[in-house]
């Protein structure tokens, strides 16, 4: 139980139902929200905190970093540092813009993990998003192909009300997407994901991903051979406002 959440929720006359309403979200989601695991969305800590009359970190502190495997802990430090992340991934949507039921989907995919590891990745995820929302967040320039758009990740609900997330975020002028269109043939990207990070002290960083477990690189020679893919995906990729029309396009088709 997130007994910070309830009690707060208490001081504020706030049921599940109530703040549910506040925040635009249904009854059953605050309602697990006051399981200790489960963190909402970035833009509903924000709003829950402001209906609740208190800060974000006072009933969901970060605990990102005691839930994240050992191996994924160095690119968590630099992912929070970081002033710009470039990010590519041609079968999913990025880890950052993902929303919840988007993200319970990947992670539950074959059925090799518990309802409770998926709960606390799903959290863990989540809860990093938060860069992106802070007062000053990093750049952020995602690449992903088009498929992704067009998978039904969770099916059409989860996929309609993940492109509709999609587009509001695509209006902050700190975010930027590329889609490469379905119609290219091989290009670099097919070679699998990745994310460049670039810290305030101009380090560069890159995390590779697999089915196993992530690595970060920081060797100049990996790190250059990822820039050049990232180059490549980049120069098959539409203008950010293209993508965003074809992002409208998929939408409707989720309806």
């Amino acid at each position: 139980m997130n007994e910070a959440l309830r009690l707060a929720m208490n001081e504020a006359g706030h049921t599940a139902h109530s703040l549910a309403e506040r925040v635009g979200v249904d009854r059953k989601t605050t309602t697990r929200w006051l399981v200790k695991d489960h963190i909402p969305h970035p833009a509903h800590r924000t709003a829950a905190a402001e209906a609740l009359g208190v800060d974000t970190e006072d009933i969901w502190p970060d605990t990102s970093r005691r839930r994240n495997p050992v191996w994924f802990r160095p690119w968590q430090e630099f992912e929070r540092e970081a002033t710009l992340l470039r990010s590519y991934q041609p079968l999913v949507l990025p880890g950052l813009l993902q929303t919840e039921a988007y993200a319970r989907a990947v992670l539950s995919i074959g059925g090799l993990r518990g309802r409770t590891d998926v709960d606390r990745l799903v959290a863990t995820r989540l809860s990093r998003q938060a860069i992106l929302t802070k007062d000053d967040p990093p750049q952020f320039a995602a690449v992903v192909d088009e498929t992704a758009l067009r998978r039904p990740v969770g099916g059409r609900a989860t996929m309609r009300e993940q492109a509709h997330v999609l587009l509001a975020t695509c209006e902050a002028p700190h975010v930027r997407l590329h889609v490469v269109p379905s119609a290219v043939g091989a290009y670099a990207g097919l070679n699998g994901p990745f994310v460049i990070g670039t810290g305030a002290d101009h380090r560069m960083a890159v995390y590779l991903d697999n089915q196993l477990e992530g690595e970060m690189v920081s060797a100049p020679n990996d790190v250059a051979a990822i820039l050049a893919a990232w180059e490549n995906v980049r120069g098959e990729a539409l203008s950010h406002w293209q993508s965003v029309d074809l992002l409208r396009e998929v939408a409707e088709s989720w309806t």
